[in-house]
């Protein structure tokens, strides 16, 4: 018993010099403006997939403003899984781009668009949003070419549409096919403290509507507010500087 303490104890008082010393060597690091500006305000991520084209594309760099809707778990890397709720918590509005975590996947960040809140009635019909039994406003724009985004033949066309939601939030949609998989859907009632959301390429994006791996999402898993394309990048990777700015 006593052999064994004392080949412990000396161990453990070394550990704990070794960590005062690792934590006096990070202040500078921890209190360096780059590091309190990536944890406390704005947090770059890149754009690895066309769900949300053409609002953002493959190759986008964007920052989201982390103190948009306060701080929580996800706010932090390595946060502790026991914390809950938000710090300063704010509701997201219609339209906003948001990253976040889902609750069957906490481990990647999502980056979609906010269209339902707490105690909406959310509808697809024919490809068309239907908030609340009311169809979102929206205007048919000149069709572009499809390409790899609508994972369609080259020559092929995909509709966009101009949509408003209520709050005056607009933006542009893509439409790859008609009556597409996520066109019709059932209605789902947005339950408290949730959000729902669906990616600007309409036919190609998992979001809300899919129940059974995504579904609405808690506003305690909102990670910020997507606010400005920082950088992009094109197929060839040669700067893509018309697509800098801010994001609608």
């Amino acid at each position: 018993m006593t052999t064994l303490q004392e080949t412990i104890r000396p161990q453990a008082k070394s550990g704990e010099w070794k960590a005062i010393v690792v934590l006096i060597l990070l202040i500078p690091v921890l209190w360096s403006p780059p590091f309190l500006f990536r944890i406390f305000l704005f947090q770059p991520f890149n754009i690895p997939s066309g769900s949300m084209t053409p609002t953002l594309v493959v190759g986008d760099y964007v920052f989201a403003a982390k103190y948009a809707y306060g701080y929580g778990r996800y706010s932090f890397p390595f946060a502790p899984s026991w914390i809950s709720g938000r710090f300063r918590a704010a509701e997201p509005e219609y339209g906003d781009v948001v990253v976040f975590r889902t609750p069957k996947n906490t481990s990647v960040d999502y980056v979609k668009r906010v269209v339902g809140l707490p105690g909406d009635r959310i509808q697809m019909r024919q490809g068309q949003l239907i908030l609340n039994d009311r169809p979102a406003t929206r205007v048919a724009l000149k069709a572009v070419a499809a390409g790899s985004t609508c994972g369609v033949d080259d020559g092929a066309k995909a509709r966009r549409w101009r949509e408003t939601l209520p709050n005056g939030a607009s933006y542009v949609t893509l439409d790859c096919v008609d009556n597409g998989y996520y066109d019709n859907t059932d209605a789902y009632t947005v339950p408290p403290g949730h959000f729902f959301v669906l990616g600007d390429n309409r036919d190609n994006s998992t979001d809300s509507r899919l129940m059974s791996t995504f579904g609405f999402v808690p506003m305690d898993n909102l990670v910020g507010r997507v606010t400005r394309i920082f950088w992009s990048l094109d197929e060839e990777g040669e700067p893509h500087m018309e697509r800098l700015g801010k994001v609608w």
